[in-house]
């Protein structure tokens, strides 16, 4: 399990005293928390928590009411344009729907990173797409596009987009949305194995127990009524310890006697 792995202790990215709003409504205030490099970090939370969000603020897409996020020691959202770009290119996101392009084969939507941000060839680049679709176990799948293939391989193949440009920083945005409990399963066991095995940093919006309690190292609670985080740290460690009946109730749902989320 993730819990069971020691992971380093350096942040990766700082989230401080951010307040996240849509004019004059507050979404969410005083959010400060911190993911650690090479963790799997889990943004939870009840339906209207702002989970998504959240999300968009940490990689650029939408801008803060207040507060500031930090990529190591280094301002996301005081740096210019020039230095934003290029924090933002440390980053790969797959996106709730895999958001691959239906006109493009799996190998051309995922060229186009490539084809943007290097010089690489187009010999070079076909490469890179086949050993990134191989990566995430969709080897000799280049040439298909995303409506021949099954909605977890288009989970897989928007992944593999994400990593086009070797990432150090992966977001995902609802990744089981969609998805049968199998297909969902192997998803979580990919994170994992992406975690373990190229040292990403993994930030995960999810409300799926079963992906929360296989993959996590952390997490954030946030919650709709208050309109802040009530909790942050080990998810198996929330679920049997926590002061906050929101939390338990949340991480406890399904079980006997719990409530339902």
């Amino acid at each position: 399990m993730a819990g069971e792995r020691t992971t380093n202790n350096e942040a990766e990215i700082t989230v401080r005293d951010l307040t996240m709003a849509y004019g004059s409504f507050v979404l969410m205030r005083d959010l400060d928390f911190t993911v650690r490099r090479g963790s799997i970090f889990i943004i939870m939370g009840g339906s209207g928590s702002g989970k998504s969000t959240l999300l968009r603020h940490m990689i650029g897409l939408k801008e803060p009411a207040k507060g500031e996020i930090f990529y190591g020691n280094e301002s996301f959202t005081e740096a210019d344009a020039e230095n934003r770009d290029r924090m933002v290119r440390r980053l790969g996101v797959l996106f709730q729907s895999g958001a691959l392009f239906s006109s493009l084969t799996l190998a051309e939507n995922i060229g186009l990173p490539l084809g943007e941000y290097t010089d690489l060839s187009p010999g070079d680049i076909r490469e890179l797409a086949s050993l990134k679709l191989a990566l995430v176990g969709l080897r000799g799948f280049e040439d298909f596009y995303p409506a021949e293939i099954s909605g977890g391989m288009q989970k897989r193949a928007g992944l593999a987009r994400a990593l086009a440009l070797d990432p150090d920083v992966l977001f995902f945005d609802e990744p089981s949305a969609g998805l049968d409990p199998i297909s969902s399963r192997r998803l979580d066991e990919l994170i994992l194995e992406l975690r373990d095995n190229l040292g990403a940093t993994i930030a995960v919006v999810t409300h799926e127990l079963a992906s929360i309690f296989t993959i996590a190292d952390d997490c954030v609670f946030l919650d709709p009524e208050s309109r802040t985080m009530i909790a942050t740290g080990d998810p198996r460690e929330l679920r049997d310890h926590s002061d906050d009946p929101r939390v338990r109730t949340f991480l406890r749902r399904g079980e006997d006697g719990a409530e339902a989320g």
